[in-house]
């Protein structure tokens, strides 16, 4: 049969859906790593990843929700840190699939796995917001710490590297200039 003229242009957005490579497993990559030393670093990047997505988010909520003296400095510092969080997700997502596994990638996926505790849906005042960022920082570099041992041990160089190198440096910086704004100091002094 003919097509017309017409349908040629007309895309063929009714397809069934394929899985081509199931979660959990690997695609064999001539990387000279074992298949256990991928798989070891897959799971772990993948919560890295969920907790990394995680902060990321929990830096745009409170830059939406930042309220009282130092609004602009917090409102700016704290989209600045979700820009470098955002750039370590694609990091880690693409190490990941460097490695021949598959990266979380949807909300659900880290809700489920991430161990950021989830914070209210409501405005916190500013101490809890970056108390909160503090928690989930403290998180991810006990991570970062014990995976970038991992792969060490496991010959997994790119990723040890890859966690050292940025992802535990980019949290640790975030940490102290997140920690400086729970200083207890006097905005204005008065000489009365």
């Amino acid at each position: 049969m003919a097509r017309d003229k017409n349908d040629q242009a007309q895309p063929n957005y009714k397809v069934e859906y394929k899985e081509i490579q199931p979660f959990g497993t690997l695609k064999s990559l001539p990387l000279a790593l074992e298949d256990n030393a991928r798989k070891q670093s897959v799971a772990l990047l993948n919560q890295v990843l969920a907790d990394t997505i995680a902060i990321r988010d929990l830096y745009k909520k409170h830059h939406w929700q930042m309220s009282g003296a130092t609004f602009y400095q917090l409102h700016l510092l704290l989209d600045e840190h979700y820009e470098k969080q955002a750039e370590l997700v694609d990091m880690i997502a693409e190490r990941i699939m460097l490695l021949g596994g598959i990266s979380i990638a949807i909300a659900a996926d880290v809700a489920e796995m991430t161990r950021v505790p989830r914070p209210p849906k409501g405005r916190e005042d500013v101490p809890s917001q970056l108390s909160r960022l503090l928690e989930a920082h403290e998180i991810i570099l006990r991570q970062c710490h014990e995976g970038a041992e991992a792969a060490d041990e496991s010959g997994d160089d790119g990723t040890n590297d890859l966690l050292v190198s940025n992802v535990l440096r980019t949290n640790e910086l975030q940490v102290w200039f997140i920690a400086e704004h729970l200083t207890e100091t006097v905005l204005v002094k008065s000489d009365k």
